[in-house]
């Protein structure tokens, strides 16, 4: 049987997926440093492939003047 990769996280298992404290990951989601979540249905859940990207260094970067 093969093992199922989930394509959406919850702010928990995104923030663990990062190393990151729930609190963290949302602090630095607030500020735009990371990226906001997508709705699906009711819930809100974060794409496995912008984090992914923002770990990869592949993901578009901020403004100059951002500041976290």
């Amino acid at each position: 049987m093969t093992a199922h990769r989930p394509i959406c996280l919850k702010e928990s298992g995104a923030a663990k997926m990062l190393d990151l404290p729930v609190s963290e990951f949302l602090r630095l989601v607030g500020v735009g440093a990371l990226p906001p979540p997508v709705m699906v249905g009711p819930h809100q859940r974060w794409r496995l492939s912008d984090l992914e990207a923002i770990v990869n260094g592949t993901a578009a970067l901020p403004d100059d003047g951002f500041e976290i």
